[in-house]
């Protein structure tokens, strides 16, 4: 109709200029139109003749004059709608105008838009790129070409521009620029070519802009063609694992796009490769079409399946990435016919989803490959595992076990990774393997690593079977693993990852590549406390692989041993000793001590030559090893100690490296002998050091009381010196006794001379800095000297005569007096100070400190002072005046000592509280308090916070400070068991705080330390007053938090391990397992003695409080669920008070079995059910007078047993065991029959079947008895259970009897054999399918040593008949069959395919929406449908229709406002369709102008409406441009628009309910609509 009315009007016009010029006057929208349709019919039936000069100059006016300014908005209408519609026509016109004036026009028009690109962006920059668009087909200038193409590209690839103007220019200028045969090279080589290439998003949407330039029809040979380049693909493979969703959109276009114009073209073809040993990124053959095809579709299949990031959907898919490879690898060239990068994306995609079910799945499916596939080798590859896969391998949570392993077991992933690694170091060549390896290992350094990662990829290091590849750059890279990646990781992890990393090492190191130095410092970084020490495994394999290797070691470029080129381990060894101890002639006396590296070196050094020797001399028989190497290794050091005591000019830093060397030498201990005299290499070192121990302790006396210790720098020294003395002590007393009277001497001396020392009063107002350092190593002395006498006992240095003025000393000494700052003379100190690591603050809190662990020693011995002393009466430290003024300097001590240092007023406070709770109370409680304010403070600070947490549960669980307490019932009383609840509650965040608080209480009320008649019987009334710890104890369980949980089972799995890992050897116990606290209660329980009175009375509170427990538990929610909270605290309850029922008496249990009854009644899970029955069983076992309340149970009423009759029937189904200590069956019997009979007519199945197996039991028992009163009923009861046993039929009836009969609790389990520890808390929770996390092995109980059991307990075991079960819970055994069945399943026949059309996705040139939109940056659907949402309200139904419309390809959705697609409950339905399909918001109230314009575009109004001449939905044709208008959700269409539609269109409908939800109702139209649609285009 348009053409038909400008032919028209251009007909009755003479003058077609005239007419342009006059549609030029003040232009509205209508008038734009015109002027755009009347340009548009002259350039496309030309000019008149003659008139073709004049027109061209018309239409030179028209552009520059008229469209030129109106692209840029200047004399638009102010409406926005307005503004779009002239724009759009200017546009047209402009295009139009440069089709009559050619290439002159297109010129002008580009220079000036490319000088307004030149001045700045915005509006103007948008109108410059359409002037660009309409001139770039006519342009022919060479050099105006590349400068356009320039100017586009920087638009495109700039950060600087926003993505609106790169979505214009690569949407519209250059397909444009792409339809210049000149210009698309210039495209091309600038967004592909050498030079800075824009990021991947922007350049993949313009190459889909310009797919159909450069992917021809034409077929290959004809102009560019993308396929053909290699940057093009690879930028394809970068888009398709980019994050973001459009770009991998527009990837997965491109590769659409080529594969579909391949196909159809069917030609040869074949990307060039950049190295001639890899495949092409891209090849067809009409051969292979077929097969390329299907390779093609399956892989597309995987990535758009991936995209829904929904694991039931991508699960059944991945098996298809087994025929992907099977494609891909030509089995008889064992070559890639694909390229690998093409599957090298789908994991990417893979590794990097939200998903981390997808990624795991992703990387066991990857880490498969190698086992399950011979793989042709290719350099993608390992590129690929060092980058993407150990990226994704860095994430802890996929290291978790699968539901059916047990706690202990490797995680699949780690078992994977072991082979994967192992079996791909065999596939790669040779000269790849040291490369590839360095870099895996490199990675592992890249970055900060979690704990349970690390460990995993040191495991699967550690299992590469041995080869030599590794040099010095890769033993320095396991080394930086060791000292950057695991500083804070959990100690016995950390221990375990060093263990692998050390046999990685041994395993894979060319020892003809490094050299002794070097193994040696990557050894040191190895913690002998954590891993590489004495007597372990590791340290046995190591000393073998020395052995071994001894003359295969590299030269040292810094080696004497000039005339050999490979030292052995003993000649390197006395080198370094020599070497060490080596000062140079002259030496600037240092201030500062040397490190300890060296030292630790050595010591490392000489213990590995000395096991090596050993080992050396047992292969080759020898019974009497002399030591020869080992004794020079230490003549050396000897030398230098038997000179210390005289020699007074030996320089300092030889002394101190001589000591250091010492000391680690004689820290030295033996794991497996008990005895050092076992220890044949200790035993000669020790043997060794005895001589000059002498020397050594004069040389220590010398510069601790004299005045040669004057600066900072030299309190390491002292610390070195006090550290020293106990294990010289430790040494004499080990080796020979002759030397204790010397040491005796040397402590008198040492005495005396610190008391001297610190009782100098300094008279000047400045101190020395020598003055102040004196006092502060005399304290540290006596502080030595205090923790001497309190570790060693058995020397009784208590009784030297300097001890009784120590202790005066201490007792009258200022508490918290502290050290001024002294003033500093001479350069030297000034330069110690200000370098020093201890400020002097730290020196002062030091100084503190040690004046509190002296006092702690006083106060511990003062018992036996005060019984030698009672007649000096002006001792007034003991006094509670004396005390009380000690408690307060405590409390000023913990507000100024670091957290670090308050463990010694913790343990004085301890001694001091008891004392003053009667007189002080107040300040007792503030003590509390400010000690837990400190200990909750360092809940975040792991290096600290344990053992101040152990420092302050044995302050304030002291025995004699709860007795006190206790029998006080006063405040203290009350602010204990708050913090007792504090503990606890901090205990579910915090894993082992409760461990630590029940493992101290129950040792100290059980087993007491205090020597006094009383203290057993004061510790255990302590149980009763505090039993809420025990009790709460009892049901503690483990915490909820999945981190923790991964990183118990980690442990777990470590532990199985045993001596195989050193780390469990190594390694102290924490015992910080949840499962511990009740271990631990669990023991002190079963310790108790039902004979004593205090025990009994324990027992049977904690009995009562327990049940109170359960009824609680029971009243906050009638109904529990599997494995909830509710149903663990309920399993712990029973099993805790089966352990207590042997210690119960019958009276107690007569008035208790009640409740026991009671809780029978309960709606209880299976676990909690057989407890409550067993401990039935044993109360009626052991008392059948109970009998009668039992029997009472079942005369309820039956509403009230239909839940739990099932329970007191499997009673009676152990009726033998009941009856076992009872002379008169025949009664019981009776009775006991007439109750079963009754329930064997119950219409429930399930009571039916309990009743049959209670009644067989029971018959089976009358039967050996010869019970002649039953005579009568013997037919009867026989053949119904004959009956039962022979039932025939397909139902589930002889099944379920079956299994009933075989289920572990009446086939197999005993009540009373099976009383056992394993059982209670290992076995019937696993066989009753309770959470793993519930099952307490016995392998804790026996690992548990706080609490040892008697040798004579003899519950710990049950029979292996019962062990040996698995879950067979009757009731539920139909349940996950049929799943069982699906997931054995390998491969899908069919699997969801998430349709993503592409076809119809082409960016057009003129898109009728604002390029803001992303819908409009891939492009859009050629549907013509507008769906009008703008009456609906509710989000829901507004996200439903977004994803409808989107998915079916309509043009746009209308809505009311645009804030609703911020909505969570949109966005929750939409599932992101917003992003894709163009949403304009038009007002309820601007609804009818806009019907009435969209009519004017030719749009047929349809209202989905019921009305009197609604046409029926499945009669109605859908013209081509429809909008249809949906109604409210309550109102529908109001009656204002009703007569605005061109039609209404109704869904016929078959029920009784008048409507359809609008979403549904809009849904089925916009189908019909698509529908129909379809099957115009296929006609």
């Amino acid at each position: 109709m348009e053409v038909v009315l400008a032919d028209a009007l251009l007909a009755r016009c003479g003058d077609p200029c005239a007419l342009l010029r006059a549609l030029c006057a003040p232009l509205c929208a209508e008038g734009a139109e015109a002027l755009r349709l009347l340009l548009q019919r002259l350039a496309a039936v030309g000019p008149p003749p003659g008139e073709a000069e004049a027109l061209r100059r018309a239409a030179w006016e028209v552009a520059l004059e008229r469209c030129r300014p109106l692209l840029c908005g200047g004399e638009a209408a102010a409406g926005c709608g307005e503004r779009l519609r002239v724009a759009r026509a200017a546009r047209g016109a402009l295009r139009h105008c440069v089709q009559l004036c050619g290439a002159p026009l297109a010129a002008r028009l580009a220079c000036d838009a490319l000088s307004e690109l030149a001045v700045g962006g915005g509006a103007g920059a948008e109108a410059a790129v359409e002037a660009l668009v309409a001139a770039a087909p006519r342009l022919e200038e060479p050099a105006l070409v590349a400068r356009c193409v320039a100017a586009a590209l920087t638009l495109v690839r700039e950060d600087s521009e926003g993505e609106a103007i790169a979505a214009l220019v690569a949407g519209r200028l250059l397909p444009a620029l792409g339809g210049n045969g000149a210009a698309l090279r210039y495209v091309w080589e600038g967004l592909l070519g050498a030079g800075g290439t824009p990021r991947a998003g922007r350049t993949l949407m313009a190459l889909s802009a310009l797919a159909d330039a450069l992917l021809p029809r034409g077929g290959p040979g004809q102009g560019l063609d993308a396929r053909l380049c290699p940057q093009f693909w690879r930028l394809v493979q970068e888009g398709l694992t980019e994050r973001d969703g459009l770009c991998r959109k527009r990837a997965r276009y491109l590769l659409k796009r080529a594969l579909d114009l391949s196909g159809g073209q069917r030609s040869e073809l074949r990307c060039p490769t950049d190295s001639g040993g890899e495949s092409s990124l891209f090849w067809w053959s009409a051969e292979e079409n077929e097969k390329l095809l299907q390779f093609w579709e399956t892989y597309i299949l995987v990535m758009e399946t991936l995209e829904g990031n929904q694991i039931h959907v991508i699960k059944p898919v991945l098996p298809k990435l087994n025929s992907l490879f099977e494609h891909a690898v030509s089995v008889e060239g064992g070559c890639w016919l694909f390229h690998p990068s093409w599957h090298m994306c789908i994991y990417k995609r893979m590794f990097e989803s939200e998903n981390k079910t997808l990624t795991k799945e992703g990387i066991l499916h990857f880490l498969e490959l190698y086992e399950t596939k011979h793989l042709p080798n290719s350099l993608g590859f390992s590129e690929f595992i060092i980058g993407p896969l150990m990226d994704a391998l860095s994430e802890s949570s996929l290291y978790s076990r699968t539901p059916g392993q047990l706690m202990g077991a490797c995680p699949p992933l780690g078992m994977r990774l072991q082979k994967f690694l192992a079996t791909y170091m065999m596939v790669l060549p040779e000269e790849e393997k040291g490369s590839f390896l360095l870099k895996f290992i490199q990675k592992m350094t890249s970055r900060h690593w979690c704990a349970v990662p690390i460990l995993f990829l040191s495991m699967a290091l550690a299992y590469i079977p041995e080869c030599k590849i590794l040099g010095t750059e890769g033993l320095h890279a396991l080394r930086d693993v060791l000292q950057c990646t695991m500083i804070t990781h959990q100690i016995l992890l950390r221990g375990a990852a060093q263990c692998y990393l050390l046999q990685t090492a041994m395993h894979l190191t060319d020892v003809e590549k490094v050299s002794l130095p070097e193994v040696a410092s990557f050894l040191l970084s190895l913690r002998p406390e954590e891993s590489l020490r004495r007597d372990t495994m590791l340290w046995m394999e190591l000393c073998s692989w020395l052995q071994v290797n001894e003359r295969c070691f590299r030269k040292s470029v810094t080696s004497d041993f000039k005339h050999q080129e490979t030292p052995s381990l003993c000649q390197y060894v006395c080198s370094l000793v020599g070497e060490y101890l080596k000062t140079p002639v002259y030496e600037r006396e240092n201030c500062f001590m040397p490190d300890w590296f060296e030292a630790k070196l050595v010591a490392t050094m000489i213990l590995l030559a000395a096991d090596v020797e050993q080992m050396r001399n047992k292969h080759s028989g020898k019974s009497n090893i002399e030591w020869i190497e080992l004794e020079a290794f230490l003549n050396p050091l000897l030398d230098v100690l038997m000179k210390l005591g005289s020699n007074a000019y030996i320089p300092t830093l030889k002394t101190d490296k001589s000591l250091q060397l010492l000391l680690k030498l004689l820290q030295t201990r033996s794991l497996k002998c008990s005895h050092t005299q076992d220890d044949g290499v200790l035993c000669f070192i020790w043997k060794s050091l005895m001589t000059p121990v002498e020397s050594i302790l004069e040389f220590v006396l010398r510069r601790l009381t004299t005045n040669e210790l004057s600066t900072v720098g030299d309190l390491d020294r002292c610390d070195l010196y006090l550290a020293l003395i106990p294990e010289i002590v430790n040494l004499c007393l080990q080796v020979s006794w002759k030397k204790v009277p010397y040491i005796k001497s040397f402590i008198l001396s040492l005495t005396n001379a610190s008391i001297r020392n610190l009782q100098e009063r300094n008279c000047k107002e400045e101190p020395k800095l020598q003055e102040q350092i004196k006092k502060v190593a005399s304290m540290a002395s006596l502080t030595a000297v205090c923790e001497l006498m309190h570790r060693k006992p058995e020397a009784h240095f208590d009784s030297l005569p300097s001890v009784d003025a120590l202790k005066r000393f201490i007792s009258f000494f200022q508490f918290n007096d502290v050290l001024k700052k002294p003033s500093y003379i001479g350069e030297e100190n000034s330069l110690c100070e200000e370098t020093t690591s201890q400020g002097w603050g730290k020196i002062v809190a030091r100084y503190v400190c040690d004046q509190w662990i002296c006092l702690r020693f006083v106060l511990s011995s003062f018992p036996t002072l005060a019984q030698e002393h009672e007649e000096t009466s002006e001792m007034l430290l003991y006094t509670v005046e004396r005390s009380r003024k000690l408690l307060q300097s405590a409390l000023e001590a913990l507000t100024i000592l670091p957290s670090d240092q308050v463990l010694p007023v913790f343990d004085c406070m301890k001694v001091l509280v008891p004392k003053l709770l009667d007189s002080s109370e107040p300040l007792c409680i503030e003590a509390f308090d400010l000690a837990w304010k400190i200990v909750s403070s360092l809940s975040n600070t792991q290096l600290i916070f344990w053992s101040n947490l152990k420092a302050f549960v044995q302050f304030i669980f002291d025995t004699e400070v709860l007795a006190v307490a206790a029998s006080a019932k006063g405040q203290a009383y009350a602010k204990i068991k708050e913090v007792i609840f504090k503990l606890i509650d901090m205990s579910t965040t915090k894993t082992g705080v409760f461990n630590v608080v029940i493992s101290h209480c129950c040792q100290s009320w059980i087993f007491p330390t205090v020597d006094e008649r009383s203290a057993l019987t004061n510790a255990f009334v302590n149980a009763g007053n505090y039993c809420e710890l025990i009790t709460e104890a009892c049901v503690f369980g483990t915490v909820f938090r999945k981190d923790q949980r991964l990183i118990q089972d980690v442990h777990a799995f470590i532990e199985n391990l045993g001596e195989k890992c050193a780390a469990n050897l190594v390694t102290e116990s924490t015992h910080r397992d949840d499962h511990y606290v009740r271990v631990c209660a669990i023991k002190f329980l079963c310790l108790l003695d039902g004979s004593n009175t205090l025990h009994k009375t324990l027992v049977e509170d904690i009995f009562i409080k327990l049940l109170d427990k359960d009824e609680q538990v029971s009243r906050s929610r009638t109904r529990y669920y599997a494995n909830s909270l509710q149903h663990r605290i309920k399993n712990r309850v029973w099993q805790t008070l089966l352990i207590l029922l042997p210690k119960l008496d019958q009276n107690f249990l007569s008035g208790i079995l009640g409740k026991v009854f009671q809780a029978g009644f309960g709606n209880n899970q299976a676990s909690v059910k057989y407890f409550i029955e067993w401990i039935v069983i044993m109360s009626l076992h052991r008392y059948p007078q109970f009998l009668k309340n039992f029997w009472d149970c079942f005369c309820y009423d039956e509403e009230k047993l239909k839940t739990s009759i099932c329970t007191f029937l499997s009673v009676l189904s152990h009726f033998d065991i009941i009856l076992q200590n009872t002379s008169e069956k025949k009664p019981a019997l009776k009775k006991a029959l007439v109750v079963v009979l009754q329930w064997c007519f119950n219409h429930n199945f399930s009571v039916r079947l309990y009743a049959l197996i209670a009644l067989k039991k029971i018959w089976g028992m009358c039967r050996m008895l010869h019970v002649e009163e039953f005579e009568a009923l013997t037919p009867v009861i026989e053949s119904s259970l004959q009956q039962v046993e022979n039932m025939h039929g397909t139902g589930n009836a002889r099944r379920n009897w079956q299994r009933i009969q075989d289920h572990f609790f009446f086939a197999t389990f005993h009540p009373l054999k099976d009383y056992s520890l394993e059982t209670i808390f290992y076995i019937l929770p696993r066989l009753s399918e309770l959470a793993e996390d519930e099952w307490i092995s016995l392998f804790k109980f026996n690992g548990f040593t706080d609490i040892p059991l008697p040798p004579a307990f003899q519950w710990y075991h049950s029979r292996p008949e019962l062990r040996d079960l698995k879950p067979s819970d009757w009731s539920q055994q139909d349940m996950g069959s049929s799943s069982a069945e699906t997931d054995s399943q390998t491969e899908w026949t069919d699997v969801q395919k998430k349709i993503i059309p592409w076809k119809n996705s082409t960016p057009s040139l003129d898109l009728e929406m604002v390029f803001q939109d992303r819908a409009a940056k891939l492009g859009k659907s050629n549907s013509r449908l507008i769906v009008v949402a703008s009456l609906i309200d509710k989000p829901t139904n507004l996200g439903g229709l977004c994803r409808t419309s989107e998915i079916f390809g309509a043009s746009a959705l209308v809505v009311g406002s645009l804030h609703y697609i911020q909505d969570k409950q949109f966005q929750h339905l939409s599932v992101s369709a917003e992003q894709w399909l163009p949403l304009v918001e038009v007002k309820p109230p601007q609804l009818v102008d806009y019907l009435q314009q969209k009519k004017t575009e030719g749009y047929t109004i349809i209202g989905v409406e019921q009305t009197a001449k609604s046409f029926d939905l499945t009669e109605y044709c859908f013209p081509e441009k429809s909008l249809l208008l949906l109604g409210n959700e309550h109102e529908g269409i109001p009656a204002n628009l009703i007569h605005h539609l061109d039609v209404c269109v109704e869904i016929p409908q078959q029920g009784i309910i008048r409507s359809l939800n609008v979403h549904v109702s809009g849904a089925l139209l916009i189908w019909e609509y698509t529908r129909q649609q379809v099957i115009k285009q296929k006609q």
